[in-house]
């Protein structure tokens, strides 16, 4: 066992010399003596496991578990994926898959819903953005992983898990029982007309065949008479990078930077512009958000912001502005880790600080005026028997009625003004 640990240690060691070689200066060398301090201290920690444990220790459970710690210390999206979670998350990129429907994080050490997907279980459950998950069939998720919670939130189709839920401004947990299904996920839900010549476009999510419905409904609406656009990007948690910009590139001129990417490598800063394809450059456009927009909303919503080509309107975005690379390791499992971060045409950070809107409306639902428990203390506090959570009543299925939806409205209002002086301006 000892040698097995001192091969693997001066295998790392070989690694990290290679990898500081090229550089010579004395910042540098500090840098590496400190890190092969540490490496001294992780290595006496693993001999003396190895050594004085009451059961003998499995080295591939050390290494895999020390892994596990030093991902989840860097930030809430590194994380180590064994053979069976990479393979499993190669299989989520297929875009049909069973469970809940949810894109959730660690935030502030909770589990975090970053939205709920549209028309899939957990939507029509009643899951909101920013609900905290305090229980998963009734076991407390106290510092519990992301990798961990999709284990545990996944099942067979048509099995059931019941959620615990923390909701700022709840008086009590809410308890939520949700059937797994398998989850479709169709990217754009609506593509209509509303009133007065208003285009409307409802993009759930950034996937492979979004340029081309986009372009298609853009089209037919044009056809219809549309000379103005509300794209509502409320809840889409975002999806690829390359198809958020091209949603952009529709509504700005060419060669205009949509979003960069910058890391600590230089190699991985990029920049993406938008091209010669055909623009919707003229009409008026205002953008809807909620805290349930993510990532390539955000980049969408940040560049038309900066370049004052869209209203923005609703509620500050969720703020989630990194990069992930998948690393895959030798015996099948993989590293995904923070490499790079978003930023606006501007040059302003998306991550943990999201997209402000112009005008904030709220979306009109009744708010709560008592919370209990605290999110500081929620996990003391509930224990293993309280407090009792009440039960969250499904969502009724409801037929699309902008004239109900509050944000909505004011969208129209906004882009009647626009109108209105732009005709003023013409005169």
């Amino acid at each position: 066992m000892c040698k097995k640990i001192s091969s693997i240690l001066i295998a790392a060691v070989v690694v990290l010399s290679f990898s500081f070689s090229a550089f010579s200066d004395d910042g540098e060398r500090k840098k590496r003596n400190e890190l092969y301090k540490q490496l001294e201290l992780f290595s006496d920690t693993l001999s003396l496991i190895n050594g004085e444990y009451v059961d003998e220790p499995k080295t591939k459970d050390l290494i895999y578990g020390a892994m596990r710690g030093m991902l989840s210390s860097l930030d809430p999206y590194s994380e180590f994926l064994d053979p069976e979670r990479y393979k499993e998350l190669k299989t989520d990129t297929e875009g049909k898959f069973g469970g809940l429907g949810i894109e959730i994080t660690i935030k502030d050490g909770l589990l975090t819903v970053i939205t709920p997907i549209e028309d899939t279980p957990a939507w029509k459950a009643g899951l909101k953005p920013e609900d905290k998950i305090v229980k998963i069939d009734g076991e407390i998720t106290r510092n519990i992983s992301s990798d961990e919670a999709v284990k545990k939130l996944r099942g067979k189709p048509g099995s059931e898990v019941v959620l615990t839920i923390l909701r700022e401004g709840a008086p009590k947990l809410l308890e939520v029982r949700i059937i797994r299904d398998v989850i479709k996920i169709k990217d754009i839900k609506y593509a209509r007309m509303l009133e007065d010549h208003i285009g409307y476009i409802r993009l759930t999510e950034f996937r492979e065949t979004t340029p081309k419905d986009i372009e298609l409904s853009l089209s037919k609406l044009k056809e219809e008479g549309m000379n103005s656009l509300v794209l509502d990007l409320r809840n889409n948690p975002g999806g690829l990078l390359d198809v958020a910009v091209k949603v952009v590139d529709k509504f700005i001129p060419a060669d205009k930077i949509i979003v960069s990417i910058r890391g600590r490598v230089p190699l991985q800063n990029m920049e993406f512009k938008s091209s010669n394809c055909p623009k919707y450059l003229d009409i008026p456009l205002v953008v809807l958000l909620n805290q349930g927009s993510a990532s390539g909303s955000e980049i969408v919503a940040g560049a038309l912001q900066d370049y004052k080509r869209a209203v923005i309107i609703g509620n500050k975005s969720f703020g989630k502005g990194s990069v992930q690379s998948v690393l895959p390791l030798s015996d099948g499992s993989a590293v995904k880790l923070t490499t790079s971060k978003y930023f606006t045409p501007l040059g302003r950070v998306i991550h943990n600080q999201g997209v402000i809107p112009d005008i904030t409306v709220e979306a009109g639902r009744i708010d709560f005026t008592a919370v209990e428990p605290g999110t500081e203390d929620v996990f003391d506090k509930i224990k293993e028997k309280g407090p009792k959570a009440e039960k969250e009543p499904p969502l009724k299925e409801t037929l699309f009625d902008y004239k109900k939806d509050n944000q909505l409205i004011r969208a129209i209002d906004i882009i009647r003004g626009i109108r209105i002086y732009q005709e003023m301006n013409k005169r």
